[in-house]
């Protein structure tokens, strides 16, 4: 994408995605060179609807399965704010291991322009298994997909989702309760920083929307012309009342 497509950016984030009943059909036909435009220009771009309400039902209700997780993390002990994540263990469940194999694809395409922007040493090949066995082969055997789950009060501060030398530069959440009727509160929050400026953006989300997002850190235009790095965080304001879930999908896999 040169600098004439992205100056024909849009913010209308809710025409990116057809509406089509099933999940890899929505991903396939999704229009992904206005997505890369919007996490290019803001480092965020929504694909709306990607799961029925059952399908997201079905997941928040399988966070009680404990033989589908690896582990269990309790925020508030490791001052990552407060509320609980889980990461699935391998074999993954069959839909979230389809839409890590289906969004992988489409986002290396954007991973590898990024890479060439920032002059970074960094290649990703075509398939999501392919960049596994890169991971694996430098001890990153953990599988980082996960499940969050917040109470009244509970929030999760900003962070990054690195674990490890092999980072993929694009992850997904996706929202699993029904804002309003499951919870209040509770959005998702971004920051950019840069070495002159600093900006957050809170991205509203309804129940199966997926949020594609920064990892790390984005190109974006020089003031001067070329490309400057921009750092990206993300976290999740106050849940107010209710419970809220959240699928995150991430590609690289952990030590």
């Amino acid at each position: 994408m040169d600098k004439n497509d992205l100056d024909q950016c849009t913010r209308d984030k809710g025409q990116w995605a057809k509406p089509e009943a099933a999940y890899a059909a929505t991903i396939n036909n999704a229009d992904w060179q206005a997505l890369e435009c919007s996490l290019t220009e803001y480092g965020n771009a929504i694909v709306p609807g990607l799961l029925t309400a059952a399908q997201c039902e079905a997941l928040a209700a399988g966070y009680d399965r404990e033989q589908d997780y690896r582990s269990r993390i309790v925020m508030a002990r490791h001052g990552f704010g407060r509320g609980e994540y889980k990461y699935f263990a391998y074999p993954l469940p069959a839909l979230l291991n389809e839409l890590r194999h289906l969004l992988y694809p489409h986002l290396a395409t954007i991973a590898n322009r990024w890479g060439r922007q920032l002059n970074m040493n960094a290649h990703y090949p075509p398939a999501l298994d392919m960049f596994l066995n890169r991971c694996h082969a430098a001890g990153q055997t953990r599988p980082t997909p996960l499940i969050l789950q917040y109470g009244p009060g509970d929030y999760n501060c900003l962070h990054q989702d690195l674990y490890g030398d092999h980072v993929f530069p694009l992850q997904v959440a996706i929202l699993l309760s029904a804002p309003g009727r499951d919870f209040t509160g509770g959005q998702f929050v971004m920051t950019e920083t840069t070495a002159s400026s600093q900006r957050a953006e809170v991205i509203p989300l309804g129940q199966g929307d997926a949020l594609i997002f920064t990892v790390n850190q984005r190109p974006a235009p020089g003031k001067r012309g070329g490309t400057r790095k921009v750092a990206m965080r993300h976290g999740v304001s106050v849940v107010q009342s209710g419970r809220r879930h959240t699928l995150g999908i991430i590609f690289h896999d952990a030590r």
